[in-house]
């Protein structure tokens, strides 16, 4: 899955424990009613985010993470998560350059036409 837009926030790296380290990327959709998705980046893809900024406008490849805890009394809770992946710049769409024209010997009329091999079609 993929998600488009612009950088919202880039976080610093958390040290959760001894072995996991996070940060969290929050990307700004460009919709109507544009949607604030935070994203996970956890251990060694942390560092994807070292050259972004905020404001650039990325496209982030993410996976979505769930799992199921029972608290202390017995209730079963849900939770999800965004991991992101991989992340790539959009580049600002360029306008589109008009076709070269052809030289004007390419539309020189034909010297070896005759009149008694024309085609009388209609139109």
């Amino acid at each position: 899955m993929e998600v488009t837009g612009k950088i919202k926030v880039v976080n610093a790296e958390q040290q959760v424990s001894a072995s996991f380290r996070k940060r969290e990327l929050v990307v700004a959709t460009e919709e109507q009613y544009p949607q604030f998705i935070s994203i996970n980046f956890v251990q060694d893809k942390c560092d994807l985010l070292n050259n972004y900024n905020v404001g650039e406008a990325v496209k982030v490849s993410i996976n979505l993470r769930g799992r199921e805890w029972v608290n202390p009394q017995g209730e079963t809770k849900y939770f999800n998560d965004i991991q992101g992946w991989r992340i790539e710049r959009l580049q600002a769409e360029q306008p589109a350059a008009m076709p070269a024209m052809p030289p004007a010997e390419a539309f020189a009329p034909a010297t070896d036409f005759k009149e008694e091999e024309h085609d009388d079609l209609p139109f």
